[in-house]
């Protein structure tokens, strides 16, 4: 809905904790790690979720269109004349002053956002954000090693260093990317992939209808979902189709960043296109074995795949290439394949003659891998952040960044302006 016309506001002692959130994905997109954390964060505040801008050419005027998608969020969408499209900080300037007005007493969103957290998913928009709504702590929640993706700004390293100085608290969502932020950063935490149980062990149910399209599928089905983009080993799912001809490969998801007209074509290869989270426990019910034929290259180098546990969480046995974070926190649950012979073998292996015993400890981690309780911890993290950010600069605890191997970067103080990038990365999920 638009809102077009202040909210009222809250009574004194209504909201603990609102949240101010920068998001270079989309709140529409493939529901994942910000939408779990976000929706469950809202259940105690406020989250104004500001995605990046869209430009508009049949637009004058700067606006803000403001909507609630979820209970507790309020997603602002900016869209700027397209004459802003080459010009990212001049873009991001106009949104954090579009934002600053609704956020006044008179705006739409008076009253919501008093001392904030500042939460930030991408670095790119940090220097001209930090500091301007007076939030009582910022966060950077690290989910991807954007810089490593597909068509990501050459800047983003820096204004990453930028962001990691400025934080109170930094988390990542893998093991790697813990280890490798914390260069820079002494108040680091990894928390990786949750899963909501009750809602993806619902393909155990045998009242859960199979979708149409899988209905019509008949034989044993190797399956995937997820973004299908230029993480995936293409050669590795053309193989198997061709090694597996009496077995259904299903690759269920979006397309980004990789020609359609490319994707490995066979009989028994479907691409069946994006689907709504809501119908997903369906498409896994209708799984034999869960793939996660991911290539090893820099775009896969810190992953930790969401799906993972979502795929315990059905009962089923899961089979997938050797990404480092896999290896380190799944194995023996997860099957690692080291070749496409071996992930071929494990496939067949896995619908053949699939391992109760790692099936059953897969529900155990399941079900001890609640978003729930990855929200909880996160939250008593930020209160003792906050409670250091008050601290005067001497006595705080957190060593200065490392920057020996790091390019100047903008400042809050003495900020440059940066060349013309592009406004979106795509970062998909895991």
């Amino acid at each position: 809905m638009d809102i077009t016309r202040p909210l009222a506001t809250p009574l004194a002692g209504q909201i603990t904790t609102s949240y101010i959130v920068h998001s270079h994905l989309r709140w529409d997109f493939v529901w994942q790690r910000p939408q779990q954390l976000l929706s469950r964060l809202a259940k105690h505040g406020p989250v104004l979720f500001v995605e990046e801008p869209i430009h508009d050419d049949q637009l004058a005027t700067p606006r803000l269109e403001l909507s609630r998608p979820h209970e507790g969020v309020y997603r602002a969408v900016p869209r700027l004349p397209v004459a802003l499209r080459d010009h990212y900080d001049e873009s991001i300037a106009v949104v954090r002053d579009l934002l600053i007005r609704q956020l006044a007493d008179d705006g739409a969103l008076g009253g919501l956002f008093h001392k904030p957290v500042h939460w930030f998913y991408t670095p790119m928009p940090a220097p001209a954000m930090i500091g301007a709504f007076d939030e009582r702590a910022v966060v950077y929640d690290c989910m991807d090693e954007l810089s490593k993706f597909r068509f990501a700004p050459t800047e983003l390293i820096d204004r990453e260093r930028y962001l990691l100085a400025e934080a109170d608290v930094v988390f990542t969502g893998g093991h790697r990317l813990m280890q490798s932020k914390s260069r820079y950063h002494e108040n680091v935490h990894f928390f990786g992939c949750g899963v909501d149980v009750a809602h993806f062990g619902r393909a155990r149910s045998d009242e859960l209808e199979l979708p149409a399209d899988m209905a019509s599928i008949t034989g044993p089905v190797v399956g995937y979902y997820g973004v299908i983009d230029e993480r995936l080993d293409y050669d590795l799912i053309r193989t198997l189709a061709a090694e597996l001809p009496g077995m259904q490969v299903v690759m269920v998801g979006p397309v980004v960043k990789v020609d359609p007209r490319e994707l490995p074509q066979a009989p028994n290869l479907h691409w069946l296109g994006q689907r709504d989270y809501a119908q997903l426990p369906a498409y896994l019910k209708g799984f034999d074995v869960c793939l996660m034929p991911f290539a090893l290259n820099e775009a896969t180098e810190y992953i930790n795949p969401t799906k993972t546990l979502e795929y315990m969480a059905g009962a089923k046995p899961i089979v997938s290439t050797p990404v480092a974070d896999v290896v380190h926190h799944f194995t023996p649950v997860v099957a690692v394949a080291h070749s496409p012979e071996q992930f071929v073998a494990a496939v067949r292996r896995a619908a053949l003659a699939p391992d109760d015993v790692m099936i059953e400890r897969g529900l155990e981690l399941a079900a001890h891998s609640s978003w729930s309780s990855i929200v909880a911890q996160m939250e008593r993290i930020i209160h003792q952040a906050t409670q250091v950010s008050h601290v005067p600069a001497a006595g705080r605890s957190l060593r200065p960044v490392d920057r020996s191997s790091a390019a100047p970067v903008v400042t809050q103080r003495a900020r440059t302006r940066a060349p013309a990038l592009s406004l979106t990365v795509e970062a998909p999920e895991n």
